[in-house]
């Protein structure tokens, strides 16, 4: 990892990662977890804090993200780029003009498939006065016009390089109050174009969303047992096909598979903090095949479970 923060007043910060292992989020306000999809990245986040706001622009890695606002914020967030793989956003996977919005304590999750470029942008104390779309208890997605979302990108852009530029002390409290009412105005701008169209529903329905999430917390919780689908269904008092739809339309991959790919990754959490021995860890985690493991292990990670145990007893 590579930070540099060594330029004064209102120079963002910058953080370069090219290890998942070492990759952290560092946007405020936000609670944060993710499962990776591939074992090498290269990892930017660029940070700038204004006055109010948080100008974030991130360069993701394939991976499945869940995340929740603290309080007293809101946040937007948009792709940066325009690539043939869209985002999996809450359940919906469209290429199109589109901005994600959420207020205290909202949820997201997102399955990116490829690498991203995604900006956001965090609103702290929470913004109530603007006519702003209703904030509710998970994020909610809407379609704009693809001008107003240019716009928004052109103007996180140019302000992410003029606070790169410098700036004399007395000057900087003005340069950011000014570039924060740039960056509220280039939203308002976005918000005012929204399109009320009907795919969004699915997106934007929290009885789905929630259903989601009471799964996942379930699987979570059970992630080191053996999992059976028609338990999990009826402690959450679901159908077992309602329960792999859902699972199919937020994750982007059957239930099995997403469980096998998070435990893999907690394994490799573990060998990293210095475990007692990889078998131990394998098998609390549900992995009793160890051939089986060791081969799935090697595929996801490009190495043995036992060179990352070294690794990590040497860190």
């Amino acid at each position: 990892m590579t930070n540099i923060d060594d330029a004064p007043g209102l120079a963002p910060k910058i953080f370069r990662f090219s290890d998942v292992d070492e990759f952290r989020n560092g946007i405020r306000g936000l609670n944060y977890e993710f499962t990776p999809f591939v074992r090498r990245i290269s990892a930017e986040q660029i940070i700038l804090r204004l006055p109010g706001c948080d100008v974030n622009v991130t360069r993701a890695f394939p991976r499945a993200v869940d995340a929740q606002l603290v309080a007293d914020c809101t946040a937007v967030g948009f792709a940066m780029d325009d690539l043939d793989v869209p985002i999996r956003f809450n359940g919906a996977q469209r290429d199109r003009s589109v901005i994600v919005m959420g207020g205290s304590g909202a949820a997201y999750n997102t399955i990116e498939e490829v690498q991203r470029q995604i900006a956001s942008i965090v609103f702290r104390p929470e913004v109530k006065d603007r006519g702003w779309p209703e904030t509710r208890s998970s994020f909610q997605l809407f379609e704009t016009s693809t001008v107003a979302l240019h716009r928004l990108r052109r103007t996180v852009t140019a302000v992410l390089a003029a606070a790169s530029e410098p700036t004399a002390p007395a000057e900087v409290s003005l340069k950011a109050t000014a570039m924060r009412e740039s960056v509220i105005g280039a939203v308002d701008a976005a918000i005012a174009d929204i399109v009320p169209v009907r795919w969004t529903q699915w997106p934007n329905d929290e009885r789905n969303f929630r259903i989601f999430q009471e799964i996942r917390a379930l699987l979570s919780d059970d992630l080191a047992q053996p999992i059976y689908s028609e338990e999990v269904a009826r402690k959450l008092g679901l159908s077992v096909r309602t329960m792999h739809n859902v699972v199919q339309r937020y994750r982007g991959m059957s239930l099995h598979r997403y469980l096998r790919l998070r435990r893999l990754w907690l394994v490799r959490q573990r060998l990293l903090a210095g475990a007692e021995s990889v078998k131990a860890v394998a098998l609390a985690y549900g992995f009793w095949h160890l051939s089986d493991f060791s081969r799935s292990y090697r595929d996801q990670f490009g190495e043995t479970p036992s060179q990352t145990l070294e690794f990590g007893r040497k860190r």
